[in-house]
């Protein structure tokens, strides 16, 4: 008898330990709950973080965007040392942090020991410690979209004006932040809606979309002196554009997303050296891609309009040859499993390629793991519409 008392003694005690921990959480958070963070083994082989070789990723951040209104972007990381992949842990790491991470989030980068997300629409770019994911603090920008680095600053594109389509919506800007201050230091206006935006010698380049002027798109890009911070020159590249990367032959590659009606989107070379476009015998279309030596690694999604559905490739692009190796970077039939490809990554060092997939846009998605040779290896339950991932050395 007593020993029933006892454990039902234990029971309670129990029980009260746990709801004070709810209270505890609760009052921390505003009256909102902290979500644990989730451990999900993987078939990765647990290794000392010593044994990496230094161009080798010991981890992977994975921005969820969360769809706009929901305040659900969220963190995720995979720890290649222990195998595991852990959902949500910003918010497990900063418990104090109303609303945990914000809405939408747009970018993560990380410079020097710092991890970097833009998060669009809560108009902030949030830093945290790149080891820890611990929150260090957060820089305002409105409506701010991607993130560069150069020489100790931080530079963010920023579509400047309130979140809606608006025929008259006012041109962007890119901010300079200072990273040792986390100060905004100068300020540039430049197209409309500008998106991503790569740093060149003494010029930042950034596109602008022109997005929020529907069907009146934008199709420039910005030439940007980091001199004395000024608009140099607005070149014409191709109607809405978006993604933009450098190559190792000073060339930059943009993507159209087009008028999702009469003009097809289409893949753009862009000479660093020359400052015009280059003619392209045949390119294919682009949503998301990663450069990895001549290697272009890509998804397109295409609206048909005579299918009714999204036409959706996987391949490689060669870029110094121009020419288009495959269709089919995944080998094994299972890309028929993504609903939506989202974002996309390449291990440098094992050749491993990442898909995301947004499903459905409104609940979790995957991440989907491929060898260089285009076999899945694993896949993992997400965050809301997971999208931008960054990776982490030693």
């Amino acid at each position: 008898m007593y020993g029933k008392y006892n454990i039902l003694g234990y029971q309670a005690i129990r029980l009260l330990g746990y709801w004070l921990l709810v209270i505890i959480m609760i009052s921390c958070r505003g009256e909102e709950v902290v979500v644990p963070s989730e451990y999900v083994a993987l078939p990765i082989s647990p290794r000392q973080e010593s044994s990496f070789a230094p161009n080798e990723p010991i981890g992977m951040y994975l921005l969820n965007e969360g769809n706009m209104g929901s305040n659900k972007a969220t963190i995720d990381y995979i720890d290649f040392s222990n195998g595991y992949y852990i959902r949500n842990i910003y918010g497990e790491r900063n418990p104090n942090v109303i609303k945990e991470l914000g809405d939408v989030g747009n970018d993560i980068q990380i410079y020097g020991n710092r991890l970097y997300a833009v998060i669009n629409c809560s108009h902030k770019v949030e830093v945290m410690d790149a080891r820890t994911c611990r929150r260090i603090g957060q820089v305002d920008i409105p409506n701010c979209r991607y993130i560069c680095f150069h020489e100790g600053k931080a530079y963010v594109s920023s579509y400047v004006g309130p979140v809606s389509i608006d025929p008259n919506a006012q041109l962007g800007a890119i901010f300079e932040i200072d990273t040792a201050t986390l100060q905004i230091t100068r300020k540039v206006t430049v197209g409309y809606q500008p998106e991503e935006l790569v740093i060149n010698g003494e010029y930042l380049y950034v596109v602008n979309s022109g997005g929020y002027r529907a069907p009146n798109y934008d199709s420039t890009m910005s030439l940007v002196s980091l001199k004395d911070f000024r608009q140099v020159q607005k070149i014409p590249v191709c109607l809405n554009p978006h993604r933009m990367r450098q190559d190792q032959y000073s060339r930059l590659w943009i993507t159209s997303r087009g008028d999702y009606k009469d003009v097809q989107p289409i893949l753009t070379c862009f000479s660093l050296i020359s400052k015009e476009i280059l003619p392209m015998a045949k390119a294919p279309t682009v949503s998301e891609m990663v450069i990895c030596g001549d290697s272009m690694y890509f998804y397109g999604t295409h609206w048909s309009e005579q299918t009714m559905s999204n036409q959706i490739t996987y391949g490689i692009f060669d870029i110094r040859k121009q020419t288009l190796v495959s269709e089919h970077f995944i080998t094994d039939g299972t890309e028929q499993e993504i609903k939506i490809p989202y974002g996309i990554q390449v291990n440098p060092y094992n050749g491993d390629i990442y898909v995301t997939d947004a499903k459905n846009y409104v609940s979790s998605g995957q991440l989907h793991c491929y060898s260089r040779e285009g076999k899945r290896k694993w896949s993992v339950r997400t965050g809301d519409i997971p999208a931008h991932m960054c990776f982490v050395y030693r």
